[in-house]
């Protein structure tokens, strides 16, 4: 009896050993072809980067090092997400005809621009720049996120551009009902709690606060249909909106 346990030990031993193996191959095969599948179907990240390079420092880079050796001492760069960056779409000449520098980068959020901040602000070494962020955060773009942490890294991109000299511009969110994209978040109020953060923290340290939301309100907390955005949109500007917005933010760059 006991050599028959003994036999049945050995031959179970064995079989385990043999399956062992087939689940060894088994995992390295499946990791093989997730490597090749990444490298042929790069994983998606919000605001066009990449695993590589998350904050898509790429996208700025060839325009950055032409324009680092072009000085200017009227320069200003315009941060922000699609918002900023379709604005040169819809009228290109309010950068073209001015000293202004579009780096928005649609999908963005606060902690992808904090990363990009020096490279594509501080390095070209301007006079002004013009914050515009914080709703993708709210739509939870790259993740869930407090208020107030959005609220601090807006801050320490100020503060980062003080350090170098450069004035800074922090606007209001824009008003939002709803995100197309992610249509269980009701930003109405975080946008409002943000924007209050965001405008008691300029006043206390003396920092310009761009208001957008007041004038662009529809008094529901949402962006005015269709003056200022499309009711299939409810998030970007259209061009009427954006001409609101060029009065807003020459004004306040005049002014100082």
């Amino acid at each position: 009896m006991l050599f028959q346990k003994k036999i049945f030990l050995i031959g179970f031993t064995q079989k385990l050993k043999k399956m062992n193996k087939y689940i060894l191959l088994t995992i390295l095969t499946f990791t093989l072809i997730s490597c090749n599948l990444n490298k042929t179907n790069p994983i998606f990240i919000q605001g066009g980067g990449s695993l590589d390079d998350w904050a898509n420092l790429a996208k700025y880079e060839k325009s950055n090092s032409e324009l680092i050796n072009l000085k200017s001492n009227e320069r200003v760069v315009f941060m922000g997400n699609s918002i900023t960056e379709n604005w040169i779409i819809f009228n290109p000449d309010f950068f073209s005809d001015n000293p202004y520098i579009n780096r928005g980068i649609g999908g963005q959020t606060t902690p992808q621009m904090l990363i990009r901040f020096k490279p594509d602000v501080v390095n070209l070494k301007p006079k002004s720049v013009v914050i515009l962020a914080g709703i993708n955060d709210i739509a939870e773009n790259t993740g869930p996120m407090k208020i107030n942490n959005i609220a601090e890294n807006i801050f320490s991109m100020s503060e980062i551009a003080i350090a170098n000299n450069i004035e800074v511009f922090i606007c209001s969110v824009l008003p939002a009902k709803a995100f197309p994209w992610s249509p269980n978040i009701k930003p109405t109020k975080k946008v409002v709690e943000l924007n209050s953060i965001l405008k008691d923290f300029c006043l206390k340290n003396n920092i310009n606060y761009v208001d957008y939301y007041t004038i662009m309100d529809d008094g529901k907390g949402g962006l005015k249909v269709p003056e200022h955005t499309s009711a299939d949109d409810l998030v970007h500007p259209n061009i009427e909106g954006y001409k609101l917005m060029e009065k807003i933010i020459v004004k306040a760059l005049n002014e100082n």
